[in-house]
């Protein structure tokens, strides 16, 4: 059975604390497969929720990119996507709202759209916060509880210091 979470609950784990390790960049580097590039990562948080990071970006794409944070809930073996920001190469519709836009926006799981029957991240908005894989994840370490270390590190190609 698939989870439902509630607008709290989801906020909550958003919100929850995710220690990065020093070597948090290199975990993050995406690797190529089949025409894009990709990565997955397990994140744990300090209250003891698990969660996922996925990446991918379009090889030849700059603009066709998703980075996603999923909560993995004990019960089941399915993920619950909390946020997903994504790039500008595709039109997004919010079926409820009836609204599309073609942007780079951001994803947001939503009691309501569960309570619909869309998925649970179906919802998303318009964003001018980011224009690039790198300051999508840039935007989702910043707004998803990451804690980064405060060692420097080196730099992944198409990272600045700034993404820090």
């Amino acid at each position: 059975m698939a989870a439902f979470l509630t607008d709290h609950e989801i906020e909550e784990l958003i919100r929850e604390p995710k220690p990065l390790g020093t070597n948090w960049r290199r975990r993050f580097a995406t690797k190529a497969k089949h025409g894009h590039r990709e990565r997955e990562l397990n994140v744990a948080g300090v209250c003891g929720s698990q969660f996922k990071v996925i990446l991918r970006e379009s090889i030849p794409n700059p603009l066709g990119f998703s980075v996603i944070l999923a909560f993995c809930p004990p019960t089941t073996n399915q993920l619950f996507r909390l946020r997903r920001y994504n790039g500008k190469d595709h039109e997004h519709t919010n079926k409820l709202e009836k609204q599309s836009f073609f942007a780079f926006h951001i994803h947001t799981a939503t009691e309501r759209y569960q309570r619909s029957g869309f998925r649970e991240d179906a919802f998303a908005e318009p964003t001018n916060r980011f224009s690039s894989f790198a300051g999508a994840v840039t935007c989702m370490l910043r707004d998803c509880g990451f804690v980064l270390p405060d060692s420097p590190q080196l730099a992944i190609p198409g990272w600045s210091d700034d993404d820090r």
